[in-house]
């Protein structure tokens, strides 16, 4: 019998390769004292605000040398938004959490670590460690989980990871920033308790037990205070309780004062140059408004993360050697299979035979959706698509495509087809810059602009190049963004004239809103036309940040919807299996507003109903980063969720449709059937003000409380094997699980284990995830994992002492497959 070791945090790899020694930690803090020593208080003020967009100024006279800071999750972008330098691009954290494996975490933040060096960054901005409230939140896709546990246990592997790499994760935001409605001023009012047990439950398991050497403040108010000014949360909880020593950086323009924010523990203001630090800050000082020692115990804590990440001369850094190279597309595809939940698998339909006929359907399938909108864009070197791994996979003649239905209904950024390039010119029409671009979607914020070009030489910005069309048809062009354009395709000016704001349009909706299509061309397939968007600069119009946004948009032939869904459902009816990919798109997910409701957009819907009619062997694959309402899901035989899948999807799709890998992902969050089941849906604040009424209930626990059934429970999902549960032995420390394969495959489960109080005086949710473990067997072999309980599985905040309390009583504790798929119990007694 083979044992596995399993663990509440489960298997977060090999041990720290960051120093944790004393003295190398003592030699970091004297190479501190020392640069301070040697600043004055202007060049101390200079440091805790960016110098521009991405990074805060060096100081050579101490050998700092300047730190770089770029986004993530998913990826590294680095310092510009441009496809010149690309990025690998991993999975969606939702797909993360969803293998529940803080080590394959771990080796993600170590690749991430591995891209950051490469492309000279010092500070990874992630991971986003905020909880799934509701299924409406625009940034769902960005975080882990419903649950806290489970999000502190991947997002501690994810810091070791990166930090193990040398470089600095930033766990954000903090805290209780769980939507996007109002997210600059909104007042979330939580209670304490479900404060302290749900939302600062992540940030609390990360700070103790990956020490991240940075962290991110958010833009909502908690509790009337805005979160850039919490002295409690950040000096008194995040500080003095959890002993957190990182930098305290604003989430982007989220800074508002100057006192407020330096004297609530807000270290780096972020963007610079203009900001409520620096310059202002220095002036505060000298008038006597902010003591100079608040002003030196921030620049402490920028020097030690310096230190930290090799940027201060004269000491080493925290990690000298770095783990191996990392191959970044085929951990990509790792993750990707690891995470993918299939959630219904009605006789046998996957894997799929050898030999099977496939009829693929579905837009979404050849042009894949493979992360989430905004600040978590990366651009990767290539995009495997659904049919781009299927049609590699599969024996040639056995694959049909059919469009199906298609997402979208209104004109994107120029894509597949389009080779187009930027060119920049001055006001007398001479090119100062450019480069080339991945879609025609131009969005350069802050100094993020072509080598040569500043905002102050910049007139007009060109996108040219040439178009080939996949099909023949009338296709339409557009405009998105503000101010002057002229649209050329194939000779022919669609469109010259200005595009001026409305009076009570805010400034970022303007240049990302709707686009707005301006004419239409006929075009024949594989004919290349040229094509070209002049957009000239409105000098006039003053944005939040300096910045050039605008897009070239297109929409191909509009062709009858009910005749695509015909033909899609013609051809399953002629294969042995129907495969239909449906998705959401940027306009329904990404940061910066929430969702209005759960629907699939488009005719997805009526396109899985035709095809699933045609061919009862219909699998559904559903490309979201959130959940979405499957009205179809108990007519069709498989549903898989893929997530966002990263750039390696669809590769990996294909090996888990073929059976050359098993779908691993146990799903991180509840799936309603319907928006009206949701027992969160309230996103959107009154008066500025968003009550968490439902106080502990969110996820889960509310689907407990109220005693309804979703479409699919937290922590659902099948594999390829079958197993038994044997036996399980606990105490209040541990836990230990005897299971057998008893399938034909070998296989992957991950165990999981509630608490259960028999007596509730404490009004706590019906059970809670305690811990997980995940473990591997052949066919008949049996194993076992041995699972530490954590103490603060069993305690409450009490509001009344300010402290974690422990509950007395009997406990059940549920060994599971999901949580509504229990299989042993045992009693616990503390």
């Amino acid at each position: 019998m083979a044992r596995t070791d399993g663990g509440s945090h489960g298997d977060i790899g090999d041990p720290d390769a960051a120093d944790p020694g004393a003295a190398a930690e003592a030699a970091r803090e004297a190479a501190v004292d020392a640069a301070l020593a040697g600043l004055d208080l202007d060049t101390k003020a200079g440091l805790l605000a960016g110098q521009d967009m991405w990074s805060l100024p060096a100081v050579p006279g101490i050998g700092l040398r300047s730190l770089v800071m770029s986004d993530g999750p998913v990826g590294v972008r680095g310092v510009r938004w441009t496809p010149d330098d690309p990025s690998v691009a991993l999975p969606s954290p939702t797909a993360l959490a969803a293998a529940w494996d803080p080590g394959l975490a771990r080796r993600a933040g170590r690749l991430l670590a591995q891209e950051a060096r490469r492309k000279g960054v010092h500070v990874l901005l992630a991971p986003t460690v905020n909880l799934h409230r509701s299924p409406l939140g625009g940034r769902h896709f960005e975080a882990y989980s419903e649950d806290p546990h489970l999000t502190g246990t991947i997002g501690t592997g994810y810091v070791l990871g990166v930090q193990d790499g040398g470089v600095a994760a930033t766990v954000k935001h903090f805290v209780a920033n769980d939507a996007e409605t109002d997210r600059f001023t909104v007042d979330n009012r939580v209670a304490p308790r479900p404060l302290r047990e749900l939302y600062l439950a992540p940030f609390e398991a990360i700070v103790r037990q990956a020490r991240p050497w940075a962290l991110m403040t958010a833009y909502n108010r908690v509790n009337g205070v805005t979160m850039t000014e919490h002295g409690h949360l950040v000096n008194d909880v995040l500080r003095r309780e959890w002993g957190f020593d990182g930098v305290n950086v604003s989430d982007w323009l989220a800074a508002r004062s100057t006192t407020g924010g330096i004297t609530g523990g807000l270290d780096v203001a972020m963007p610079g140059p203009t900001t409520v630090h620096g310059e202002a800050l220095a002036a505060a000082v000298r008038a006597g408004e902010v003591p100079e020692s608040a002003v030196d115990r921030a620049v402490r804590n920028v020097l030690r993360l310096a230190a930290r990440v090799g940027a201060l001369d004269g000491v080493p850094p925290a990690v000298t050697t770095h783990p191996a190279p990392a191959d970044g597309a085929a951990l990509a595809r790792e993750i990707a299979r690891r995470g993918f939940v299939l959630l219904r698998n009605e006789n046998g339909a996957l894997p799929l035979a050898p030999g099977t006929t496939v009829a693929l359907s579905g837009a979404a399938a050849r042009d894949a959706r493979v992360l989430g909108g905004g600040s978590a864009q990366v651009f990767p070197g290539h995009v495997v698509s659904p049919l781009d791994g299927l049609t590699a996979a599969l024996p040639e003649g056995t694959l049909t495509f059919s469009v199906g239905a298609d997402p979208g209904d209104e004109p994107a950024p120029a894509g597949p087809g389009f080779t187009l390039r930027a060119v920049c010119r001055d006001a007398e029409g001479a090119v100062i810059g450019g480069g080339g671009l991945p879609t025609g979607q131009i969005q350069w914020i802050g100094d993020d602009l072509p080598a040569g070009v500043t905002h102050e030489n910049l007139a007009s910005v060109e996108i040219t190049g040439t178009f080939t069309p996949r099909e023949t048809g009338a296709h339409s062009f557009g405009t998105r963004g503000l101010g002057a354009f002229t649209l050329t395709v194939a000779g022919r000016v669609l469109f010259e004239g200005v595009q001026a704001m409305g009076p009570e349009t805010d400034p970022f909706e303007a240049f990302l809103g709707s686009p707005v299509e301006r004419g239409t061309v006929a075009l024949t397939a594989g004919e290349t036309v040229e094509v070209s968007l002049l957009h000239t600069l409105d000098k006039e119009f003053a944005a939040p940040l300096p910045a050039v946004m605008f897009s070239f948009v297109h929409l191909g032939p509009r062709r009858d919807p009910g005749e695509l869904i015909t033909e899609a459902a013609e051809a399953a009816r002629a294969a042995d299996t129907a495969v239909v990919v449906v998705a959401t798109t940027e306009r329904v997910e990404s940061e910066g507003f929430d969702r209005r409701d759960l629907a699939l957009p488009g005719r997805q819907d009526d396109l899985v109903r035709a095809v699933a009619a045609a061919n009862p062997n219909t699998v559904v694959v559903v490309n979201s980063g959130a959940p979405v309402e499957m009205p179809w899901r108990e007519d069709v035989a498989a549903v898989l969720l893929t997530w966002f899948p990263g750039q390696e999807g669809g590769a990996a799709l294909a090996d888990v449709l073929t059976g050359a890998g098993e779908p691993g992902g146990r799903l991180p969050t509840t799936w309603p059937a319907t928006l009206a089941d949701a027992p969160v849906t309230d996103v959107t604040p009154t008066g500025g003000t968003l009550p968490y009424r439902e106080g502990l209930f969110i996820g889960y626990r509310a689907w407990d409380r109220a005693g309804t059934a979703p479409a699919y429970p937290f922590g659902h999902g099948l594999g390829y094997t079958t197993w038994s549960y044997d036996s399980l032995d606990a105490t209040p420390d541990r836990a230990t699980v005897r299971l057998t394969n008893t399938g034909s495959r070998p296989g992957r489960e991950t165990v999981q284990l509630y608490l259960a109080p028999e007596d509730d005086p404490a009004e706590r949710p019906a059970r809670w995830l305690a811990a997980f473990a995940s473990v591997e067997a052949a066919p008949g072999e049996t194993v076992e994992t041995s699972v530490p309980l954590s103490r603060r599985a069993f305690e409450i905040w009490d509001e009344e002492r300010h402290a974690w309390t422990a509950v007395p009583g009997t406990y059940r504790l549920l060994a599971a497959h999901s949580l509504t798929d229990v299989r042993l119990t045992a009693p616990l007694k503390l």
